[in-house]
């Protein structure tokens, strides 16, 4: 049953909102992220990693970004899910299958995420993101993602969850 809500704190991106006993934020920018699960001809999954402020540590997760935060008029996972990739990695896809959609984190935010595959993704450029990102590009075997996540867990990095699962699952299917 909805109730009101009570912005309770404002920044330039993100509001905390207060709705009946919940409190949550909603992100003022962009209407939601696209991330892509990047393989390779050669059967290699595409990963970033990049330092993470809020938890202080670097972060490996998929190449992803929000859609329509610099472009009000960007409504287009699909086209969002291509720039990101490119822009973080170099590597470009051809065809983009949408996985699924859902939300980040259900009752910490309203943000949903759009997962795209991409296989047979190519190099075309350098990647390491756009002015303000530090990004480094993993290429990484399949056969040994998950052992490789192991050891940087182990080197003090951070997983994504949504990394760690969307590995499994391309580890799966290659099966």
């Amino acid at each position: 049953m909805p109730s009101s809500k009570t912005v309770l704190a404002q920044g330039k991106y993100l509001q905390l909102v207060k709705e009946g006993t919940w409190e949550y934020v909603h992100r003022i920018c962009g209407i939601g992220a696209a991330a892509i699960i990047a393989v390779t001809k050669e059967q290699e999954l595409l990963l970033v990693e990049q330092y993470r402020v809020p938890f202080g540590k670097q972060v490996i997760d998929l190449p992803a970004g929000l859609v329509g935060d610099d472009d009000a008029d960007e409504h287009d996972f699909e086209e969002a899910a291509r720039r990101e990739l490119l822009e973080e990695t170099g590597y470009a896809a051809g065809k983009l299958k949408l996985v699924i959609a859902g939300p980040t984190s259900s009752g910490l935010a309203t943000e949903v995420v759009h997962f795209y595959l991409g296989k047979n993704v190519k190099k075309v450029s350098d990647g390491g993101g756009v002015e303000g990102e530090n990004i480094t590009v993993h290429v990484i075997p399949v056969s040994k993602v998950l052992a490789w996540f192991k050891r940087q867990a182990k080197a003090g990095k951070l997983i994504d969850a949504k990394a760690y699962l969307a590995a499994s699952w391309v580890v799966a299917s290659a099966r």
